[in-house]
């Protein structure tokens, strides 16, 4: 049997969290038929990506680094698609895995399928049926460059189906015949990993927080529509002031600096109001470790962030979404996340109900069984070892 050799693509810290389910996969049960090259286009300069990063989260170091940084979609997006493309014409990958929706996964999936590099797409077939929505834009054309697709949820499946792409097409398989997987969500099987990880390497971060374990709600907020949009942005804040001061609940905010910025240029006075609350825990930025830990142990979880709304239901915590859309609508179907935009009557019923009711809700298996990433692997080695 020939060796495999694939080539994932990561742009932002949550990509490389994502691609580390595969790299564990490998390790653990094919590195005798797969080895793999990690690009990292430099989409986003992060602080927290140094090597304690990598070290603290397990995760192999990229091979190479773009360094492309931030810029405008389509500069940013060309330089990516230039520097890939060399790569691929040097590495010569069996095929591209490519994570999500960022602009390093529209690069990727252009790049490679231009030149003829078979794209496997993890996360595909999401929807939030919202096109101003860079992201929306970048998972069609991503879905649409791909020659394995696999889709997280059941709903994601669906959305496939309906742009075109048939479940019955049989192999040989190309980007004019793609396959289609429902397959559940790498991320539990992170959720699984690192939560027994934190457990051991971030004992002591609660105690430094001074709360304690499911008596606390967690809140992030970095979205630019809630960030950027002055008033939209004190509505909120005010309303969760209200809220943690009138039924006595501590609430930790660790604020993405752009959230941060916007408070400390825009809206001072309510600044300097959230951080004398004294239910209002607001500290910096935390590491993944430690933010799995606080999900895991919370009472109840608010944010728009996508990431969370997840990992709210891989912890079995109700989760109140600070957007008006979401492309995990089976969380709200299923009523253990609601939909409350920035609208004080919505964030303040969901609130109570989820405070008052939250521990009877359920929480199907709508992410798979923790294995996805072995699931994956084994279709690409079905679809690429030759004997």
């Amino acid at each position: 049997m020939s060796h495999i050799k694939l080539m994932n693509i990561v742009g932002a810290r949550p990509q490389f969290i994502k691609a580390s389910a595969i790299s564990r996969a490998i390790r653990n049960n094919f590195s005798d038929r797969i080895s793999e090259i990690i690009v990292h286009t430099g989409q986003h300069y992060d602080r927290e990506m140094s090597d304690i990063f990598f070290d603290e989260l397990e995760i192999q170091q990229p091979d190479y680094n773009l360094g492309v940084g931030s810029s405008r979609h389509g500069r940013q997006t060309s330089m990516m698609i230039s520097g890939i493309e060399d790569i691929l014409l040097n590495e010569k990958p069996d095929c591209v895995v490519l994570y999500g929706d960022t602009n390093s996964t529209l690069a990727g999936a252009i790049a490679a399928a231009k030149i003829h590099f078979p794209v496997v797409h993890v996360e595909a077939g999401l929807r939030s049926f919202n096109k101003s929505m860079p992201e929306e834009l970048n998972r069609i054309m991503s879905d649409h460059s791909s020659t394995l697709l696999f889709a997280p949820t059941n709903d994601a499946f669906k959305n496939l189906m309906r742009e075109g792409f048939r479940p019955e097409n049989s192999p040989p398989y190309t980007i004019d015949n793609p396959k289609i997987y429902l397959t559940g969500d790498i991320m539990y099987d992170n959720a699984l990993f690192y939560a027994e990880l934190a457990e051991r390497k971030k004992a002591s971060f609660l105690e430094s927080l001074e709360v304690k374990r499911n008596e606390f709600v967690l809140i992030t907020i970095h979205r630019e529509i809630n960030t950027d949009d002055k008033s939209r942005l004190e509505t909120l804040m005010r309303t969760l002031i209200t809220l943690a001061q009138e039924y006595s609940v501590t609430f930790v905010m660790p604020l993405h600096p752009r959230t941060i910025l916007s408070l400390k240029t825009k809206l001072e006075q309510l600044f300097s109001d959230l951080k004398s609350c004294g239910y209002i825990r607001i500290i910096p930025p935390v590491s993944y470790l430690e933010m799995i830990l606080l999900e895991k142990t919370s009472r109840m979880i608010i944010t728009d962030s996508g990431g969370v709304q997840k990992e709210s239901h891989f912890f079995r915590k109700p989760c109140l979404v600070l957007r008006a859309e979401t492309e995990w609508v089976e969380l709200v179907q299923n009523g253990t996340a609601e939909l409350v935009d920035a609208d004080p009557v919505r964030i303040r019923d969901g609130f109570l109900k989820f405070i008052n009711d939250g521990s009877g809700l359920n929480y199907p298996a709508f992410y798979g069984n923790g294995k996805t990433a072995e699931f994956i692997l084994s279709e690409i080695v079905m679809m690429f070892e030759k004997c």
